[in-house]
C-alpha cells in the first residue's frame, strides 16, 4: 500500500447547520454563507496541486467539491465514495439537535452531545443513539466505523506514493477522525467549522491525523 495524504474539508454551512437540525444521511442546501465560505476554502486551496478529488454522496459536499474544484490548479474530475457520508443518526435525523442529544443522553446521566463525550467517548455517542433510537436504525460505532473503513479502502486502490487527496466530509466524521487518529493531540469537544482543513496521512493503511480545524482564509 501506498504513502499519501488527505485534505480533509467540512462542507460549507446549509440550512440545516444553521436551524440546528441533525443532519447526517438527510440533506439541505449550503446556505448563501455557506457558498461564500468554500469560495473563501477554494481561493485558500487553488494553488495545492491534487491527484484526486471526492466527496461523499451528500448534495452539500458535491456542490461544495464543485466550488473548490473549480478554482483548483490541477486538471480534477471529482468523484463520490458514499463511505464518506456522515454519521446515520435514524429516527433522529431532522430533529432539533439539542433535542435528539438530550434523548439520547439522559439515559446515561448526560444532557448534551458535548457532556457525552466527556465522560463516554465519541464512539459512544454512536452506540447511545443507536439504543435510543426507537426503530434502531442509527448506526453504531461499530456500524460506522466498518462503512469508514470501507472508504479508506478504496482510496487505497488508487493511491500511490506521494499522492495528495481532497475530500469533502461532514463534521462529525472528520471529528471522529480527529478523535480516533490524533493521537490525544486535538480539542474535539467542539466539531470542525463549515470549510475547515484537517490534514490526514496514510502511510500503509494507518491513519494519522496532524492537523485540525484549520479555517481557511
Amino acid at each position: 500500500m501506498a504513502k499519501y495524504t488527505v485534505y480533509l474539508v467540512r462542507h460549507g454551512q446549509t440550512y440545516f447547520n444553521k436551524y440546528n437540525k441533525m443532519q447526517g444521511w438527510s440533506d439541505s442546501p449550503l446556505t448563501p454563507e455557506g457558498t461564500l465560505v468554500a469560495q473563501t476554502a477554494a481561493k485558500a486551496l487553488k494553488d495545492t496541486k491534487f491527484d484526486a478529488a471526492f466527496s461523499s454522496d451528500a448534495r452539500r459536499a458535491i456542490d461544495t467539491l464543485k466550488i473548490i474544484t473549480d478554482e483548483n490548479i490541477s486538471d480534477l474530475d471529482p468523484k463520490k465514495i458514499p463511505s464518506f457520508r456522515e454519521q446515520f443518526y435514524g429516527y433522529y435525523e431532522g430533529m432539533n439537535s439539542s433535542e435528539a442529544w438530550y434523548m439520547t443522553g439522559m439515559p446515561h446521566g448526560e444532557k448534551t452531545f458535548g457532556d457525552i463525550i466527556k465522560k463516554f467517548g465519541m464512539d459512544k455517542t454512536k452506540d447511545f443513539m443507536k439504543d435510543a433510537d426507537p426503530f434502531n436504525d442509527a448506526e453504531n460505532a461499530e456500524e460506522y466505523w466498518e462503512r469508514l473503513n470501507e472508504g479508506f479502502d478504496k482510496l487505497d486502490e488508487i493511491a500511490k506514493d506521494g499522492d495528495t487527496f481532497l475530500i469533502v466530509s461532514h463534521g462529525t466524521t472528520i471529528r471522529s477522525l480527529a478523535d480516533r487518529y490524533g493521537d490525544g493531540s486535538f480539542e474535539i469537544k467542539s466539531g470542525p467549522a463549515n470549510s475547515s482543513l484537517t490534514m490526514l496521512e496514510r502511510d500503509n493503511g494507518v491513519n494519522k491525523v496532524t492537523s485540525y480545524n484549520q479555517v481557511l482564509k
